[in-house]
C-alpha cells in the first residue's frame, strides 16, 4: 500500500510555482531611528541581485523604509510623504497597507524621525516569514499583523527560522557603536541566525542625515549598495570602511602635528608622483612641514581622493597618512 501511495504522489503534478516569484525579494532587513543624531537608516540582505535598488528608502527627519518579499516601491514613496506630513510609521503602514491591491504579498518596516516603528509580514509571504520591533515591549509577529514599537523594526521571509530577526534585534539593541555600525552588527547576526534559505547575493546600507552627504549637498550620509556577491557583508563591510575613509571628515582626536619624520615618510611619494606625468607634487625636497610642502600635500590628497580630510593648518589625519602609507608598500 505505501509503495503505490508513493507512486501516485510521484504521478502527481507538481504544484504551479507562482507567476511572480521572480520578482519576490526575499530578504531580511532592519530599519532604526538614533535618538541621539537623528540618524534613520536601513540595512538589508538577500538572495536577489541589487536589492539595494528595491528595498531601502529614507528621508532626513522624515523617516525610512524597507519594502520587500514581492517588493511594492509606493510603500517607500508614500509612506515617507506621509510621515512627512506628519503620520507615525503605524499610521503610515496602514494607510499604504489599505490601498494596496496585494497586500498579502508584502513585507514592510517603517521607522519615523519620532522612533516610532512598524512592521508587516503578508500572509502569502513565504516561510518562515515574519518582523520583530524593538522598544520596552519588544514584539515578535508572524503573518498577517502590524506590530508596533519603539527604535526599529526587522523582517524577513523565506528564513531558515525566526531565529534571524531574534538574532538582529538582539545584535542591534546590545551593539555598540553609529547607527550604521549597529545597523551592520545586525545584518551580519540576522545571517548567523541561518538567513535567507537560498543562500547570499546582495546587501545594501542606507542612512540619513540632514547636509550629511556629501560636502553637506544632500542626505545621504551612507549609500552603499552590493549589487551581487558570493559574500554579500563581507563585501558591504569592505565598502563601509572605504566610504568611512572617503566621506566621513577627520575626528579631533585624529589629527597630528607634521613632523619632519612624516615629512621625511612622505616626500619621496610628492617627489615621485603623480606616476607617469612629468610635473610631480613636490619638486625638490623640503625637509619640513614648508608651506610648500602643505600645499604639495593638499594637492596629492585630492588627487587621491581624500577630499574631506585635506588639511592647511600643518596637521595630517591620522588614518589617512596609515592608507597614503599602507597603499604604497613594496
Amino acid at each position: 500500500m505505501l509503495l503505490l501511495l508513493a507512486g501516485l504522489a510521484l504521478q502527481q503534478p507538481l504544484p504551479p510555482r507562482p507567476t511572480d516569484l521572480l520578482k519576490r525579494v526575499h530578504t531580511y532587513s532592519i530599519v532604526a531611528y538614533d535618538s541621539a543624531t537623528g540618524d534613520l537608516g536601513v540595512a538589508v540582505q538577500s538572495k536577489f541581485p541589487n536589492v539595494g535598488g528595491i528595498v531601502p528608502w529614507a528621508r532626513a527627519g522624515v523617516g525610512a523604509v524597507a519594502t520587500q518579499s514581492l517588493g511594492n516601491t509606493d510603500y517607500g514613496e508614500k509612506g515617507l510623504a506621509l510621515m512627512a506630513l506628519g503620520a507615525s510609521a503605524p499610521e503610515a503602514l496602514r494607510t499604504v497597507l489599505r490601498t494596496d491591491a496585494r497586500p498579502a504579498q508584502r513585507q514592510v518596516g517603517m521607522v519615523d524621525a519620532r522612533g516610532g516603528a512598524a512592521s508587516w509580514t503578508g500572509d502569502s509571504c513565504f516561510d518562515w516569514a515574519g518582523g520583530r520591533t524593538g522598544g520596552a515591549e519588544v514584539k515578535l509577529g508572524g503573518k498577517g499583523e502590524v506590530i508596533v514599537g519603539h527604535g526599529f523594526a526587522a523582517q524577513a521571509n523565506i528564513m531558515v527560522s525566526d531565529q534571524t530577526v531574534r538574532n538582529m534585534a538582539d545584535a542591534y539593541e546590545h551593539a555598540k557603536g553609529t547607527l550604521a555600525d549597529r545597523l551592520m552588527a545586525a545584518l551580519v547576526a540576522g545571517q548567523a541566525g541561518g538567513g535567507d534559505r537560498r543562500g547570499m547575493e546582495s546587501a545594501a546600507l542606507l542612512v540619513v542625515r540632514a547636509n550629511g552627504g556629501y560636502l553637506g549637498a544632500n542626505d545621504r550620509y551612507i549609500d552603499i549598495r552590493v549589487y551581487d556577491d558570493t559574500n554579500p557583508l563581507r563585501e558591504l563591510a569592505r565598502l563601509y570602511r572605504l566610504h568611512q575613509l572617503y566621506f566621513f571628515t577627520s575626528r579631533p582626536e585624529d589629527l597630528i602635528q607634521i613632523t619632519p619624520a612624516i615629512v621625511k615618510q612622505l616626500e619621496p611619494i610628492l617627489l615621485s608622483e603623480p606616476r607617469g606625468q612629468k610635473e610631480k607634487w613636490l619638486d625638490t625636497p623640503e625637509g619640513t612641514a614648508s608651506p610648500k610642502f602643505i600645499s604639495a600635500l593638499a594637492n596629492f590628497m585630492y588627487w587621491e581622493n581624500y577630499d574631506v580630510r585635506v588639511r592647511t593648518d600643518g596637521t595630517i589625519d591620522r588614518v589617512v597618512l596609515e592608507d597614503i602609507l599602507k597603499r604604497r608598500k613594496p
